[in-house]
């Protein structure tokens, strides 16, 4: 194949298409996530405007090398998709945005009660009352009075607020969820024991099935919640916590936690964890086990059985 050439015009147009635009042509399927966008497919790939970041591999880009990394396409191909298209049309090419100053974290307003949230963990999501009630006494969940999600919220070892996740309790369409802007993905939802073992999660909810599912003398261990795949919070929890030597890690069960959990085991072992191991539901991620095991109580008493094992 001869040399494909373009002008700097056209390469400038490629790399300023709108990801969004464009994948949603493509027939991908896009989550809200705070004012970015999640990859149905791979949740660790976000995007806005041109521009993308796979949390997982810690990289990103603009438009051009997004189709090459994502669909395969030498640097020519990835061109002529962004300018064309399969119908030979343009896509829209993003807004530019003025870089913005940070903005400080700043928790969102309490409901005067936390009744949604607490129907929508106990009843939709089947997480335990108790486990839940334990979490909400603590600060670290509550209800938001303007949209009514569920806000799971991250203390620093002072006890000051430093991080919030928030969750759509709408049971219609596609839930929102995401971070209060000004977080600092140090401090997720987490829980610190005094036990040797910290159990790692992508997502609160999850956290909160994995407790529901096996609650005896939970407190004694660690848990927290990444809040995507970034090893940020789990490493100020081992920084924070000496006393922590065995890490399970508890990720989906899907592309991205498998990849997650691979990159996550290579950090650990190269700061000096020799006991890192893996925990997977036998779903897509414990909520769904737990919802399974809602109405099959056999299957909870094999995997308590299971876990009890892995403890000793």
């Amino acid at each position: 194949m001869g040399y494909v050439y373009f002008t700097d015009d056209q390469k400038q147009r490629a790399n300023a298409v709108d990801l969004e635009d464009f994948l949603t042509r493509q027939g991908e399927k896009l989550l809200r996530s705070g004012r970015e966008k999640r990859l149905t497919s791979d949740h660790s790939i976000t995007v806005r405007g041109n521009e993308w970041y796979d949390h997982a591999a810690e990289k990103g880009g603009c438009a051009i090398d997004f189709v090459q990394m994502f669909y395969g396409r030498s640097f020519p191909d990835a061109v002529t998709m962004l300018l064309n298209g399969e119908q030979g049309q343009a896509y829209r090419p993003s807004e530019q945005r003025k870089s913005e100053p940070p903005r400080p974290f700043v928790l969102p307003e309490a409901n005067h009660d936390m009744r949604r949230v607490y129907a929508y963990l106990t009843r939709t999501r089947c997480l335990d009352r108790e486990v839940v009630s334990a979490f909400a006494r603590m600060k670290m969940i509550y209800e938001d009075a303007r949209y009514h999600n569920a806000v799971f919220v991250g203390f620093d070892k002072d006890g000051i607020a430093r991080h919030a996740h928030k969750r759509g309790t709408y049971t219609q369409g596609e839930p929102f969820k995401g971070n209060v802007d000004g977080c600092d993905p140090r401090y997720s939802f987490h829980h610190t024991g005094q036990g040797d073992t910290v159990y790692v999660f992508e997502a609160p909810i999850d956290m909160l099935s994995f407790l529901s599912l096996y609650q005896q003398d939970w407190q004694r261990h660690s848990y927290v919640s990444l809040c995507g795949v970034a090893e940020h919070a789990l490493l100020q929890l081992l920084e924070e916590s000496p006393q922590v030597k065995k890490i399970g890690l508890c990720l989906d069960n899907d592309k991205a936690g498998i990849k997650a959990r691979k990159r996550l085991a290579s950090i650990l072992v190269g700061k000096g964890y020799s006991e890192v191991f893996s925990l997977l539901p036998q779903q897509k991620d414990w909520n769904e086990d737990l919802q399974e095991m809602w109405y099959k109580p056999e299957l909870r008493m094999a995997e308590k059985s299971a876990l009890a094992m892995l403890q000793e």
